[in-house]
């Protein structure tokens, strides 16, 4: 009776071990004191292209032959089983398996006791194309942040140098027209600078937006006269909606500002003609969201860039920008528990529409 009960233990101890494990994200494999496997779980067969039952029993070091990228056998560098008896694994290193491709491996040496030999080598696996697109994405967005702080930064150091060395030599309307693109470059600077701390705070899950009551529709006029007091015509912003009938609406008010002007100034920098803007009540009882909609009058969007325009570095045309705007703008939404979405304008131009839930929170009414 006694016996039957530990192996009914040890059968349960072993079906908790591959119910955990055959789900986790990393490949993981266990090879016994003589190298053979006597786990592999799926994600690691996924990753090395060979199936589990294959690699059951097979010497590990034959079955995966790990490599550094020096060519050299990274199992006859390591050996576990030979190796310093005061040796407990090895810390995640980039390895090459041939034929197949790199992958991440971290190694734990298991030892029934102080300075006895290896009883189980526990070796976890990774892809590493993960951690490739995210090291290009890195270096994609210094260059691009580098590119983009270069040109505003040498238009302030000539402009200022300038006027510095040459004060008198200039008249007001001359000072006047420097020290207002002196005063743009370093506005362009800032905002760029603010993507960067919103990406990171999206990034990381730690993007906090502080409520409180705002009037959309005056916000989206606000935007509209900021834009006509730059120069563009009146005639070219079209404000639609009612604003008696719309609900309040609980916001960040500088967090709907930076969503407001990412999506007007890429209406009117990359669209054409009239840039619509309406506001509405929407949501199935008609007072539970509001929806704000902008749209222009240019070539549009092709569908199938549906998909990839509130990802990083996406571009609507090839006239500049971080491509991290949308980005942001899909960050700060979704903040808000709204949604933003992409589609076709009636006039045929590119059509934005973002929510934003009415009403007070919950933990003020």
């Amino acid at each position: 009776m006694g016996q039957g009960g530990n192996e009914s233990a040890a059968e349960l101890s072993a079906g908790w071990f591959a119910e955990v494990f055959d789900h986790h994200p990393d490949g993981l494999l266990v090879a016994d004191d003589q190298g053979l496997l006597v786990y592999v779980n799926p994600r690691a067969a996924r990753i090395v292209g060979i199936a589990v039952p294959e690699l059951l029993g097979q010497d590990i070091r034959k079955a995966i032959p790990l490599q550094e990228y020096d060519g050299r056998p990274w199992w006859d560098c390591t050996d576990p089983w030979n190796g310093l008896a005061i040796r407990s694994g090895h810390r995640e290193r980039l390895l090459v398996i041939p034929g197949v491709h790199e992958v991440l491996v971290t190694a734990r040496y298991v030892r029934p006791g102080r300075g006895l030999p290896v009883s189980q080598v526990v070796v976890a696996i990774r892809d590493a194309e993960a951690r490739r697109r995210a090291e290009a994405n890195s270096s994609a967005l210094i260059s691009t942040v580098a590119h983009e702080l270069r040109s505003p930064l040498t238009s302030v150091k000539g402009f200022s140098s300038t006027l510095l060395r040459r004060w008198d030599r200039f008249t007001d309307d001359q000072k006047r027209l420097m020290l207002q693109t002196i005063e743009a470059d370093a506005d362009r600077v800032t905002r760029l600078i603010t993507e960067l701390l919103d990406i990171s705070r999206i990034d990381a899950g730690r993007l906090q937006v502080r409520k409180q009551p705002v009037d959309i529709y005056a916000a989206i006029e606000r935007h509209i006269e900021r834009f006509v007091a730059s120069g563009y015509e009146r005639e070219r912003f079209a404000l639609s909606g009612h604003e008696a009938a719309l609900p309040e609406v609980w916001a960040d008010p500088d967090r709907l500002d930076q969503i407001l002007a990412n999506l007007v100034e890429n209406a009117v920098r990359h669209g054409e003609g009239t840039v619509s803007l309406n506001v509405a009540p929407a949501g199935e009882d008609d007072d539970e969201v509001v929806a704000v909609t902008i749209s222009d009058e240019g070539e549009g969007i092709p569908s199938e860039n549906y998909p990839m325009i509130f990802t990083r570095f996406w571009h609507r045309s090839r006239r500049g920008g971080t491509g991290l705007g949308l980005y942001v703008v899909r960050g700060l939404v979704e903040a808000h528990d709204g949604k933003v979405t992409v589609g076709k304008a009636p006039s045929g131009g590119a059509e934005f529409r973002f929510t934003l839930p009415a009403g007070a929170p919950e933990h003020v009414r």
